[in-house]
């Protein structure tokens, strides 16, 4: 969009959603310091009425762009993953895929984690402190998706009987805070990512199995 205005639907719903897309463009450009309203505000080319009568603030936008991040994340994930036979190898993608995250290479042909997923990354511990139901539901899609694959794998006896949406939320929060601590504090680089996603996998694995 080359930081253009772009045109808003007449809609309310359709003009959350455009300045939801608006903020997630800003963050994988700018990252989360160049996330401002007014910069928001400057590419949708809306009033700060028509901002704040969809959004509080911009912990409640950073919230919105994690909602529309994780559920297409979701949506992919079961897509890529509906070939696989097993549950857990299944459960071994998705769980992988989250470490790497939505990351590529820079012009110079090193591997980077790109802005917006470092910004989200870091977002994720402080709104789970200041916003933690908000961000329950926004993660939601991710692990429902989790879980469905932990149903799936207790019902074939590959995965321990457990109650399968707690046991998503554990997998999934020992994802997001390693990646957190581990990754995000050394900027980390691909091969780095890809020895911890096989660890983390393998820790989760030995936690569920049946």
């Amino acid at each position: 969009m080359n930081g253009q205005a772009v045109a808003v639907p007449a809609g309310q719903d359709e003009r959350a959603d455009v300045i939801v897309r608006c903020a997630d463009e800003l963050l994988d450009e700018v990252g989360l310091e160049g996330l401002t309203i007014r910069a928001v505000l400057a590419r949708t080319g809306l009033a700060r009425r028509a901002f704040y009568d969809r959004f509080a603030g911009k912990d409640e936008l950073v919230l919105a762009v994690f909602e529309k991040s994780l559920s297409e994340a979701a949506r992919r994930f079961a897509a890529e993953t509906e070939g696989l036979s097993s549950p857990l190898e299944r459960l071994q993608r998705i769980v992988c895929g989250i470490v790497l995250g939505r990351a590529g290479h820079a012009a110079d042909g090193h591997w980077e984690l790109s802005r917006r997923s470092a910004a989200l990354s870091r977002e994720h511990l402080r709104l789970a402190e200041t916003r933690p139901r908000q961000l329950q539901r926004a993660i939601e899609p991710l692990v429902a998706l989790i879980a469905r694959e932990l149903a799936n794998g207790m019902a074939l006896g590959e995965v321990r009987r457990a109650d399968a949406r707690q046991l998503a939320v554990l997998v999934y929060n020992l994802v997001s805070t390693t990646v957190h601590a581990e990754l995000l504090a050394e900027e980390a680089d691909r091969q780095r990512r890809e020895q911890l996603a096989a660890e983390i996998w393998e820790f989760s694995r030995r936690a569920i199995a049946g």
